[in-house]
C-alpha cells in the first residue's frame, strides 16, 4: 500500500510513497516520547530559538514548499505562498509568547486557603497525536505543532493520504531546525491504524481537524483512553448583510471568501443571508463578481479558482448541486462541472433553495453560494442557527444594536463583524455544535494540552 499525489489540475498520478511498517511505526512513537521529555527539560528559550529556526527555513523555502502544496490539492499558487508564510509567522508569535501564556501563577493571599504558598503551573502532557486533513495541509498542522512544541510536547501527525509530500515536509522540518529527534513526526499510516495510535499508551492527547464522521471517531476512541482532545470539524457559515451595510465592501469580501482555497475552507461563509432591502444590489453585483473569476491552472499567479483536491470531492459537490437543481432551486451562474481535465467546478450561485434540499443543511465544500433572502434579524438568526454546524459567522451591518443582537445570538465560535473569518495566532479559534470542541491558537491553543497543576504549600 501507499499514498499517492493525484495532480488535481491533471487528475494524473505523480508520485507514490510507501507506508510505513510497524516496526517504523514503534520506532516513530519511541522517539517521540524520548523527544518529549528532552524537550519538557528545555528552557522556553532554547524551545524558542529552535521554533525561530524552523519558521526561518520555511520563509527561505516558500517558492518550493508552496509549489509542492498547489500540485497536491491544487490551490491558487499566491495562496500557497501565504499558507507558507502564515505557517512561519505563528511560529515566530509562539516563540515570542509561549513563556508568558504558560507561567506561573500564585495565589495573592495563600492564606486563605491555609498556606503559605499557593498557586498554579502549567505543564506539557506528552506525545499528541494530530489527524489532518489536506485543504490547508501545512497551516493546519501548524496551528497545533507550534504551541504544542513550545509548550514542550511533541508530536505525530496523520495527515490525510492524498498530501504525502507535505506530510512528509513537515516530519523534516523540525528536526533540520535542531529539534530533538522525533519532537514532530508523521506516521505514514493508512485511517484504519489510527484507533491503535491512540490506545498506545505514549500518545496523551488527540487533536483532528477534518470531518465530522471523522471527528466522532477520533473523539470516541480518545474517549475511550480518557485522552483529552480537541476537534475542528465542519462549518456551514453564515454571511449576513444587513441594509446599513456598506454593500460593494460586502460583496468583494464574500466573493473572497467563497472560492477562497478554491472554496474548501471550513470557516468559509457558506450561507448568505440578504435582507430585502439590499437583496437584488448584493445579487447582482455577486453574481457578476462570481463570473468574472479566473478558474484555470493554480500554477498560474492569474488563477484565482483551481481545480478541487479529489475527484471524490467533486462528485460530492455535483451531487448537492444536482438535487438543490431537481427541487426547483435558482442557478444563477456556474452549476456544471467544467469540461476537460481536473476536478474543476466553476463559482456557482444559487437561490430560492428550500428545506428539502441537501444544501440547505450539508457544508458545500467548494466554490457553490447559498443566497437567502430575509425580512429581519430574527429570521436571520434563525436561518443562521438552523444547521447543525457552529464554526464562525459574517455580519455587515453599521448599526450598533444589530451588532450587539447578532453577537449575542449567532451560534457559532467566533462573530466577525465586516470583516471576513479568518484565524490568527492571537485569537482563539473553534467552534460548537457539530463544528466540534475545543480551542486552537492563542494562549487557549497552546493551553489544550497541557496539565494546570495546582501546588499547595504549608
Amino acid at each position: 500500500m501507499s499514498m499517492k499525489v493525484t495532480n488535481p489540475t491533471t487528475g494524473l498520478v505523480e508520485a507514490e510513497y510507501p507506508l510505513d511498517s510497524q516496526d517504523q511505526v514503534e520506532a516513530k512513537l519511541a522517539h517521540a516520547q524520548q523527544a518529549h521529555l528532552t524537550l519538557r527539560a528545555m528552557s522556553f528559550a532554547d524551545r524558542a530559538e529552535l521554533m525561530l529556526a524552523a519558521a526561518a527555513i520555511m520563509e527561505a523555502e516558500v517558492e518550493t514548499t508552496a509549489a509542492m502544496v498547489t500540485r497536491e490539492m491544487g490551490k491558487p499558487i499566491s495562496q500557497s505562498r501565504a499558507e507558507v508564510l502564515k505557517c512561519a509567522k505563528n511560529m515566530r508569535f509562539y516563540a515570542e509568547n509561549a513563556e508568558a501564556m504558560l507561567s506561573d501563577w500564585g495565589l495573592d493571599e495563600p492564606a486563605r486557603v491555609g498556606a503559605s504558598k499557593a498557586g498554579s503551573i502549567w505543564q506539557p502532557l506528552g506525545v499528541v497525536l494530530a489527524v489532518m486533513p489536506w485543504n490547508y495541509p501545512l497551516w493546519q498542522v501548524m496551528r497545533f505543532a507550534a504551541p504544542a512544541l513550545m509548550a514542550g510536547n511533541s508530536g505525530v501527525l496523520k495527515h490525510s493520504s492524498n498530501v504525502p509530500e507535505s506530510a512528509l515536509y513537515l516530519h523534516s522540518l523540525f528536526s533540520r531546525a535542531g529539534f530533538p529527534e522525533g519532537s514532530f513526526g508523521t506516521l505514514m499510516i493508512p485511517a484504519s491504524a489510527v484507533g491503535a495510535i491512540i490506545d498506545d499508551w505514549r500518545v496523551r492527547a488527540t487533536t483532528l481537524t477534518g470531518s465530522e464522521s471523522a471527528g466522532r471517531a477520533v473523539a470516541e476512541r480518545s474517549g475511550k483512553m480518557l485522552k483529552p482532545s480537541v476537534q475542528e470539524l465542519g462549518g456551514s457559515d453564515p454571511f449576513i448583510v444587513t441594509p446599513s451595510a456598506d454593500l460593494d465592501k460586502a460583496v468583494s469580501v464574500a466573493i473572497t471568501a467563497r472560492i477562497n482555497n478554491n472554496g474548501q475552507s471550513c470557516i468559509a461563509g457558506k450561507r448568505f443571508l440578504v435582507f430585502d432591502e439590499v437583496y437584488e444590489e448584493f445579487l447582482e453585483k455577486f453574481v457578476a463578481g462570481m463570473e468574472s473569476l479566473v478558474m484555470g491552472d493554480p500554477m498560474q499567479e492569474e488563477t484565482q479558482l483551481g481545480p478541487l483536491a479529489t475527484a471524490s470531492g467533486l462528485r460530492d459537490l455535483e451531487e448537492l448541486v444536482e438535487d438543490a437543481k431537481a427541487k426547483g432551486a435558482r442557478i444563477l451562474c456556474g452549476g456544471e462541472s467544467a469540461a476537460g481535465e481536473g476536478y474543476f467546478y466553476p463559482a456557482t450561485v444559487i437561490d430560492e433553495i428550500s428545506s428539502d434540499m441537501r444544501l440547505r443543511m450539508e457544508e458545500a465544500f467548494g466554490p457553490v453560494a447559498s443566497v437567502y433572502r430575509i425580512s429581519s434579524r430574527e429570521e436571520a438568526v434563525e436561518l443562521a442557527n438552523e444547521t447543525t454546524f457552529g464554526l464562525s459567522s459574517s455580519v455587515w451591518t453599521t448599526n450598533e444594536a444589530d451588532e450587539a443582537y447578532f453577537v449575542r445570538e449567532l451560534q457559532a465560535g467566533a462573530v466577525f463583524i465586516n470583516g471576513m473569518t479568518i484565524s490568527y495566532p492571537e485569537l482563539p479559534f473553534g467552534g460548537i455544535k457539530d463544528s466540534g470542541f475545543g480551542r486552537e491558537l492563542s494562549d487557549a491553543g497552546i493551553k489544550e494540552f497541557c496539565n494546570l497543576k495546582t501546588v499547595w504549600k504549608a
